[in-house]
């Protein structure tokens, strides 16, 4: 059985945000005891992935991806379109916008301090929606 369900947010510049509960409980509605999520952001600004999500982890990733495509660069992509977003597009082709996690009996199989975020790249707050989608029996 395939199941697909939607997450909406809101979100603010630079925003790191814990979705595991959601999709947590996204996978246990879905009554199926074993399979996969995936979770995909539409777009090209955002990402998700797993991280330790605390306080200074986040602060960490943060940092790391501006060393790796600081905002203030200047970007073929911006000097095409004028949005200043660059960056954004190019820390999400870098982290990606999808991921797999496998469940068996109901429950996700994370690390103790494994947790599913979504980070938002963009250059300023966005609505955003998150494809959660359950192949399972």
């Amino acid at each position: 059985m395939i199941l697909t369900r939607w997450l909406e947010f809101d979100t603010r510049i630079g925003d790191v945000i814990d979705i595991t509960e959601k999709v947590a409980a996204t996978v246990q509605e879905s009554g199926l005891q074993a399979g996969i999520a995936v979770v995909f952001v539409p777009g090209a600004t955002a990402a998700v992935t797993t991280i330790e999500h605390e306080p200074g982890l986040v602060d960490d990733i943060k940092a790391a991806i501006e060393r790796i495509a600081p905002e203030q660069n200047e970007y073929a992509h911006d000097q095409k379109w004028g949005d200043g977003n660059g960056h954004s597009h190019i820390r999400a082709s870098l982290i990606g916008p999808s991921l797999t996690v496998p469940f068996q009996n109901g429950q996700l199989m994370l690390g103790t301090w494994q947790q599913i975020v979504f980070l938002e790249l963009d250059n300023g707050p966005r609505d955003r929606r998150v494809v959660v989608q359950i192949l399972g029996e």
